[in-house]
């Protein structure tokens, strides 16, 4: 959740856009606007220095110079026009462009923060055409405006307006959203060895005959459906298929029943490599000052956003807020948040942390498997693309620490900007809000995390990690409750926090498994965190980060006290979402009367936690319920539609943003594919939200319009654990369960000393069958290395050390053992924990 309420509705400034309705009429209600006709005179119409008025054939024509940059750098306009709270008003008019271009039309506040009542941003064309749009005042207000923004065009062009008109009585705009078919499944992909489950809403109340059609429309399978009576979350009545019987992989499969075929949908194993992908290159065009190279992302270059270049007033030399401080710093870099310019620490936090998280189970989960090229201007150096990636938003949240080791909360504009607006187009001053306590500990956890991850590609970098890490720690024990103020949010989103035990806590552990220092030991065990419940409706978010340290301590080694009882805790958080899902009619692993502002983020986040207990247990019931949650992301959901972008037959493509902001400008592109929309937000903050959601029941919430910032805004946070998800769900193959290794392994470190230690490995053959040459495999936590090594052959890729056999114990008998050692470099300071995973010819061994 963003927790932006009461701040974000400026944001609306330019941004709240409505579909163009069929034209209405309000006959009954009087005239608003003085003079719409322009039969004889403008007046009392005005425009902005660089325009003049003519009156053309009755229409009131402008000259629009080339050149401008923003939308509203050329405007006409009228004022003083009355609003009344709660009255419907039918606002319409003709309108021409010579050549033709997208236009936009307010309804707004005539002061700042602008606040639009209605928005509409339609292409017009040479012939011209009416347009016709209703909406509901929320105010009463004497003076509202009425403007048409005509700025923004590289090349000059001709505007003429005619009939504006703006009446009262107007019927309501009853906004009804387009669910298609009655029959909710996953759009994208179900695994051929996972479950498959859709939803079928109906009157019924027996049970009804459902039919499986492959793409030629054959029947391949049937059954019965199972009533679940009326889901609180929509408000339908609803039935549940499960057809996880059939595996044959296919695509262009449908389900029918009550009368209804669903929207085609896979049975692929390979169904979401480019998901896991796709999730990630997301923040490539996030990225702030670099260029973005439209031949690694076609579509979607531009040049580098606030880099001190004009009208940019950039971030290489960042002043703070008035009052706050009396120095500047470079902050470049990073990723921008959201929808907006602002770069906030404590939503990186948990974005970096996650993409590191994503990576790190590579060394340390079975089923994980190599990420993969990501095609951004580091591929191809020797660091996996997704840590090339998370160094981009890392290397941020270092330079926002000051000299004393406390972390400025955020930078971003002096005001809000409206939209569309390209980063490197950006004319705002930039702002440095005050440190925090939660921004510091952010930094604290990050860092220590990068600290171990790094060290195996680049030794200076992982330092520079961990000394700002441990001086963070020290910083924000010195100042616990520097919290960031509600009530800082002109220009960007607040992210106040009254509560940072949490991040105290997570801090802790990760400082803890990176160094194993006794200081951070007894934090995370008398903190009250560690043995809380920490399992409610959401695991986690950008302000209960609590989850981040108990996942981290469960699954990288470590050496806890009690960290089987660690383990357990994520099993038990893990079953919570297990039941919730298993029993919400729609499959999902949430279950709340209201829901929240990014709710799908919390989905997948509580899908991480049932995805770790698989990772800890093996047991098939956790993944299982992994693969059945996506199902509700991907279109198994009350409005029938994939929450991704680019994924489902239907799917979110208008993401509230400035710079994939097709809607609004169709020079711009859409969001890029794998971006994840908030999805159903039960308070509907926003004006579009306000203006069709009104009572809608929890999974209605939603509205894909690119100014409902409150349903359909995009975040560096929620992609995050999308792409962790992806990733998971892409390793599990078809669906296959692999089974273990025929194998034991010991591992004991016998001595250390400064720069080093001895570490003998048994290896044991459980089976019933010869081993017949054998590869052992196993992840160091850091930069340790192999320094010389007996009885196998030793290689070493980073943090991943392979140990093949020698000529003469190249087979294993059942029963047989093997003992091999290595003498190895360690850094200096750093934990040299026992590794959790060791893999033999693939499979995993016992410990």
């Amino acid at each position: 959740m963003l927790r932006r309420i009461g701040i974000l509705a400026v944001a609306a400034l330019a941004a709240a856009s409505l579909t163009g309705a069929p034209p209405v009429t309000a006959d009954e209600g009087p005239e608003q606007i003085p003079n719409g006709t322009f039969d004889t005179t403008a007046d009392p119409w005005w425009h902005t220095s660089n325009l003049d008025f003519e009156l053309s054939g009755g229409r009131l024509c402008t000259n629009v110079p080339g050149g401008t940059v923003n939308p509203w750098d050329a405007i006409i306009g009228v004022n003083d026009i009355p609003l009344v709270k709660d009255e419907s008003y039918a606002f319409s008019f003709f309108a021409t462009a010579d050549p033709a271009k997208v236009a936009r039309a307010f309804v707004q506040l005539p002061t700042d923060p602008y606040t639009q009542y209605v928005a509409a941003a339609p292409e017009v064309s040479v012939s011209g055409n009416t347009y016709s749009y209703t909406f509901t005042s929320p105010v009463d207000l004497p003076n509202a405006q009425v403007v048409f923004q005509i700025g923004g065009s590289a090349t000059p062009w001709r505007f003429c307006v005619d009939n504006v008109s703006l009446k009262g009585g107007a019927p309501p705009d009853v906004y009804k959203p387009d669910t298609g078919p009655r029959v909710r499944v996953n759009q994208v992909a179900y695994l051929p060895k996972g479950p498959k489950n859709a939803t079928v809403v109906t009157d019924a109340t027996g049970a009804l005959p459902w039919q499986l059609k492959n793409s030629a429309g054959t029947v391949v399978a049937h059954g019965t459906t199972t009533p679940r009576g009326v889901d609180a979350s929509s408000g339908q009545n609803v039935h549940s298929i499960d057809f996880g019987s059939y595996v044959k992989a296919g695509t262009g499969y449908t389900l029918t029943a009550d009368g209804e075929t669903s929207r085609p949908f896979d049975i692929k194993p390979d169904a979401y490599a480019d998901l896991k992908l796709d999730a990630l290159k997301f923040y490539y065009t996030q990225r702030s000052g670099i260029a973005i190279d439209d031949a690694l992302r076609p579509g979607y270059g531009r040049p580098a956003g606030h880099v001190d270049v004009a009208p940019n007033q950039g971030d290489k030399n960042v002043p703070c807020q008035p009052g706050v401080c009396d120095y500047r710093l470079d902050v470049s870099g990073g990723w921008y948040d959201a929808g907006d310019h602002g770069k906030y620490v404590v939503n990186g936090g948990i974005s970096v942390a996650q993409l590191m998280s994503e990576f790190e189970r590579t060394k340390n989960a079975s089923t994980a498997k190599p990420i993969g090229s990501l095609n951004i201007p580091e591929s191809g150096d020797a660091v996996p693309d997704v840590l090339d990636e998370a160094r981009w938003e890392q290397e941020f949240l270092l330079k926002m620490q000051r000299s004393d080791g406390m972390v400025h909360h955020k930078i971003h504009d002096e005001n809000w900007t409206g939209l569309p607006l390209l980063p490197h187009l950006d004319p705002q001053k930039r702002e440095l809000h005050p440190v925090s306590t939660a921004a510091t500990l952010n930094l604290a956890a990050t860092a220590a995390q990068a600290a171990r991850i790094f060290a195996p590609y680049d030794a200076a970098f992982a330092a520079k990690n961990l000394a700002a890490a441990k001086k963070a720690w020290t910083a924000a024990k010195a100042n616990p409750n520097l919290l960031a103020s509600p009530s800082d949010g002109v220009g960007g989103g607040t992210y106040d926090d009254a509560n940072v035990s949490d991040e105290f806590y997570w801090a802790a552990a990760e400082l803890y498994i990176t160094t194993g220092d006794k200081e951070y030991k007894d934090y995370v065990l008398a903190s009250p965190v560690h043995t809380a419940d920490i399992w409610k409706t959401g695991a986690m978010d950008w302000g209960n980060v609590a989850a981040l340290g108990r996942l981290d301590l469960a699954t990288v080694p470590n050496a806890l006290p009690g960290r089987s009882e660690v383990r357990a805790s994520v099993v038990a958080g893990a079953d919570k979402y297990l039941a919730t899902l298993k029993a919400h009619p729609y499959g999902l692993p949430y279950d709340a009367a209201s829901y929240d502002w990014g709710s799908n983020s919390i989905v997948l986040n509580n899908m991480v936690v049932m995805a770790t207990a698989y990772d800890i247990t093996g047991d098939l019931k956790y993944r299982d319920g992994v693969l059945q949650g996506v199902d509700y992301i991907l279109g198994r959901n009350a409005l029938n539609q994939s929450y991704v972008t680019g994924y489902g037959e239907v799917a979110s493509k208008n993401q509230h943003s400035r710079w994939y902001a097709h809607s609004l400008d169709t020079s711009l592109p859409n969001p890029p594919r794998g971006t994840l929309a908030g999805g159903p937000n039960s308070s509907i903050q926003d004006p579009v939200a306000q203006a069709k959601l009104r009572g809608c029941v929890a999974q209605f919430c939603y509205i894909d319009d690119i100014g409902s910032w409150a349903t359909n805004e995009l975040t560096i946070n929620w992609n995050s654990p999308m792409s962790w998800i992806s990733a998971f769900i892409a390793d599990q193959g078809d669906g296959t369960v692999k089974a273990p290794g025929t194998c034991k392994v010991t591992y004991t470190t016998h001595g250390s000393w400064p720069t080093g230690f001895t570490t003998q490995i048994t290896l044991v053959n459980t089976g019933t069958k010869a081993i017949d040459g054998w590869k052992l495999r196993w992840s160091f936590l850091g930069g340790q290395k192999v320094d010389h090594g007996w009885s196998a052959d030793f290689s070493q890729d980073a943090a991943t050390v392979t140990a093949s056999n020698q000529a003469w114990n190249k087979t294993l008998y059942p029963g047989q053992t093997v003992v091999l050692g290595f003498n190895g470099q360690s850094p200096a300071p750093g934990a040299n924990p026992t590794p959790d995973l060791f893999t033999l010819n693939g499979a995993a061994c016992s410990s």
